[in-house]
């Protein structure tokens, strides 16, 4: 199985947030020297929680400190932006690190409402328009808009010969569709909704088209994983994970807590049958466990680990038994 990360950068409590990007990091450092193929970096807003807010600039700071992993956003919120702006600044970073830069963007507000209208200085949401945007962007990457556009006679820069791989994530067979007309790279976020994954993944490759993007379909899962030498230990920062995500679901602090916050938790009836729920977006267990998890996975080309616990030390160790698979 081909392994990479995805890092929103959390906030462990006790951390600040310096320090939650010095652990970043170690873990790029860490997960280059494993093996894994690639790291990408989330995109979030208006949360304590996760730091990562600004996927490009954490890009060429991972980028700077290791020397052969793949480093890709997970992903730039596309519409809050504009197609012009995310080419110029993917390019740039590619001019700088050629060879191993990804752009994965996706279709999120980015949080409520009114954040996403402070991050787009009140602009109308251009949810719908995501894949026009999308082609757009493809389009200004390879200079092929075509000759009718508006903006054909604009440039993107720096003028590089060779343009890194694009990735849209998504959640739907729609998704998928899209990534599969427009020839590039999908990624399904099972970490937060495995539902259609199955249906998602088999439609990209059934339709994939070869572009000047990929010439081969590129699938990837991403989804929560905590592999440990025993089920007790797995189940022990299991529990943290399961508060996180509750947390998350409600709406509530978003920074990874410590055990002893959760072992004196008590649970309501909703909160939980939501981290009942939130468990399919895991899998969690000892080697075995999670190997035969794996393999029961529907086809793809890698999986994307994802492993917000408090102890980072065991998270590291979580990122080497992964990828001894």
């Amino acid at each position: 199985m081909e392994f990479s990360v995805l890092d929103q950068v959390p906030l462990s409590r006790g951390d600040s947030p310096e320090e939650a990007l010095e652990k970043s990091i170690e873990l790029v450092k860490w997960t280059e020297q494993l093996g894994y193929k690639r790291y990408f970096v989330a995109e979030h807003h208006h949360t304590r929680g996760l730091i990562s807010n600004s996927p490009d600039i954490m890009m060429t700071r991972l980028l700077s400190v290791t020397g052969s992993i793949v480093v890709g956003s997970g992903g730039i919120l596309l519409p809050q932006y504009s197609p012009y702006n995310i080419a110029e600044r993917i390019q740039l970073i590619e001019a700088m690190f050629p060879g191993r830069v990804n752009l994965g963007v996706g279709n999120s507000p980015g949080g409520t409402e009114l954040t996403r209208l402070a991050l787009t200085d009140g602009a109308d949401s251009k949810h719908s328009d995501y894949t026009r945007m999308l082609t757009d962007l493809i389009g200004f990457m390879h200079n092929s808009l075509p000759k009718d556009h508006r903006f054909r006679s604009v440039k993107a820069g720096p003028r590089i010969s060779h343009q890194p791989p694009v990735y849209t994530l998504g959640l739907t067979v729609n998704g998928a569709r899209r990534a599969a007309k427009l020839g590039i790279g999908f990624v399904f976020g099972a970490f937060i909704n495995p539902k259609h994954v199955d249906e998602a993944l088999t439609t990209y490759y059934d339709e994939f088209q070869p572009s000047a993007v990929l010439q081969k379909p590129h699938a990837i899962i991403c989804l929560f994983i905590i592999c440990c030498e025993t089920r007790a230990e797995a189940e022990q920062h299991a529990k943290i994970l399961d508060h996180w995500l509750l947390n998350v679901t409600l709406g509530r602090d978003t920074t990874v807590p410590t055990s002893a916050e959760v072992a004196e938790k008590i649970y309501s009836e909703k909160e939980r049958a939501i981290i009942h729920a939130n468990r399919r977006r895991c899998i969690i267990g000892n080697t075995v466990d999670v190997k035969g998890a794996l393999r029961q996975l529907p086809r793809a080309d890698e999986i994307m680990v994802i492993c917000n616990i408090h102890d980072f030390e065991a998270k590291k160790k979580i990122y080497k038994l992964i990828k001894e698979l």
